[in-house]
Formats: structure tokens, sequence, C-alpha cells
């Protein structure tokens, strides 16, 4: 009955499970490893996710993204930088970035 009950439950719960213990892993500021050659002109950090732009105005966005705040198209959480591509394929300059609790607000030049 254990292994029955196991299969659906961790198909279920697994984002859960990944997004809490992604969340409790990073209760402390900590060192980051950015993609080679970026440098970093603004930052912002909502509770559980941190944004960038970078000098040449690309957007990279990492942390918990249940309510789609990463601007990935999805609501995955990552704990590592990613460039939100819907920028650069429409050929937008982000200019500032605010994070909010649950959200991201990008101000950008077309």
């Amino acid at each position: 009955s254990s292994a029955g009950d196991a299969e659906p439950t961790s198909r279920q719960e697994q984002p859960a499970a990944e997004d809490a213990a992604f969340i409790s892993i990073q209760a402390f500021p900590a060192l980051l490893d950015l993609p080679q050659d970026l440098e970093v002109s603004k930052v912002s950090c909502g509770s559980r996710h941190t944004a960038i732009i970078t000098r040449g105005g690309e957007l990279y966005t990492w942390g918990w993204g249940k309510y789609g705040q990463l601007g990935h198209g999805d609501n995955a959480s990552s704990d590592q930088p990613r460039r939100v591509e819907y920028l650069v394929a429409e050929g937008q300059r982000a200019e500032e970035v605010v994070c909010g609790p649950w959200t991201t607000y990008v101000c950008v030049l077309e």
C-alpha cells in the first residue's frame, strides 16, 4: 500500500517540495557565480527571487517562480540566473527592475 501511495503523491507534490527545499536553503546571503562577461548595473530582490540588469540591458532572474515572477513563461523555480529571452526576442533593453513579493516590474526601452 505504501508504494502505491508514494507514486502519485511524488508526482503531484514534487514541485512544491522542490520549492520548499530551495527557499529554506537560501535563508542567508551567498556568493553567486554569474555567466561569463556579465557586468551588473542594477539588482533587485523580492521576498524569494532576485533580478539583475546587465550593462547591455539584459534581464536575468532566479529564485522562486511559482507565480511566473521570473519572466520565463512558466512557474518554475531556478537556483541559477537565467536570461529573460522574451525581452531579447522583442528587441527590448531593460533599464530598471523592481522585485515585489511575488512580482517583477521591468522598465524597458524598445
